[in-house]
């Protein structure tokens, strides 16, 4: 994948791996820093230790998901990987003149 379509962030925690994960999973927590109204579907993909979202984008934004990777640190906190990911091209023609594109030039 190209870094076009790809934010990583690192973060070195001093929350150990299963407080993190909870902020991260458990709907209640999670959602103080990652409303559901921005979701496509607030229940968690969980695939080789990694959390992930499907983001609710409107038109004519791409499609993208993000997603945790949560392992200890040598500080005996956590390392907190987060990846926002485009899945689906943008559709929209970039040559369109509609209003929005008129107005900003």
């Amino acid at each position: 994948m190209s870094d076009e379509t790809e934010l990583v962030q690192d973060y070195d925690l001093d929350a150990p791996p299963e407080k993190v994960r909870r902020a991260v999973s458990i709907p209640e927590f999670r959602e103080q820093w990652l409303p559901t109204e921005d979701l496509a579907d607030p229940a968690p993909a969980e695939t080789g230790g990694r959390i992930s979202y499907d983001m609710k984008e409107d038109a004519p934004l791409p499609g993208s998901r993000v997603s945790f990777e949560i392992t200890p640190n040598d500080q005996g906190g956590t390392r907190l990987r987060v990846i926002h990911r485009v899945t689906q091209p943008s559709t929209v023609a970039a040559n369109i003149n509609g209003p929005g594109l008129m107005m900003a030039a």
